[in-house]
């Protein structure tokens, strides 16, 4: 998905007299604020949320442009060392599927990372994605399902369709970037929207 920038890493106070706990956000440009302004993508937005909810949450936005789910496994030990988060978003596949990686080998690495979190003592927050109809429905539908069959099989949270209200909406094509693939800044608070009921549920 491009040439991502992953340079990002909101970190916002934690509230007084309260302890912290760490988000970590495993992504790819879709979380990486590829091609936008510092500051108005999604992961940037949550921060603010917590924040403004008076949520002692900090977040770590480990996301690069381009990352393939295997990237993200390999990342994945070093991550949860360093930071000991108590939840992590996987916000990974998409370019697996740009890629025309095999869908078993996306799955398996979904379910390694799931796993990996849930061992170190984390919460798991899986983003779903789909892909463009000229994919082929076989192809898209499989796709789709892999996110749902990893939380089930692994009992972690789902989002469904991270990019819903806006890959889907009437006026989809304003809503993106001239490469159709990421999202403008005024469409990250969609994003943001979808995240939140399912994260705020893990952080009670």
């Amino acid at each position: 998905m491009g040439a991502w920038a992953a340079q990002n890493k909101p970190r916002g106070p934690a509230a007084h007299g309260a302890t912290p706990k760490t988000i970590l956000v495993l992504g790819d440009s879709l979380s990486a604020e590829y091609g936008l302004p510092r500051g108005s993508g999604w992961v940037a937005l949550l921060q603010k949320r917590l924040a403004a909810e008076k949520i002692p949450a900090t977040v770590q936005n480990a996301s690069i442009s381009g990352e393939t789910t295997s990237g993200g496994r390999s990342r994945l030990a070093a991550l949860l060392a360093a930071d000991k988060p108590g939840i992590v978003i996987l916000e990974l596949g998409a370019n697996d599927a740009l890629r025309g990686l095999p869908l078993a080998m996306t799955r398996d690495n979904l379910n390694q990372m799931t796993q990996a979190a849930q061992k170190a003592g984390a919460k798991v927050l899986l983003l779903g994605m789909q892909v463009p109809p000229n994919y082929g429905s076989d192809y898209a539908n499989h796709f789709a399902a892999t996110f749902g069959q990893v939380a089930r099989a692994n009992k972690a949270a789902l989002v469904p369709f991270l990019l819903k209200g806006v890959a889907d909406a009437p006026n989809a094509a304003q809503l993106f970037q001239s490469d159709r693939i990421h999202p403008i800044a005024a469409a990250h608070p969609t994003l943001l929207n979808n995240v939140w009921p399912e994260l705020k549920k893990l952080l009670k």
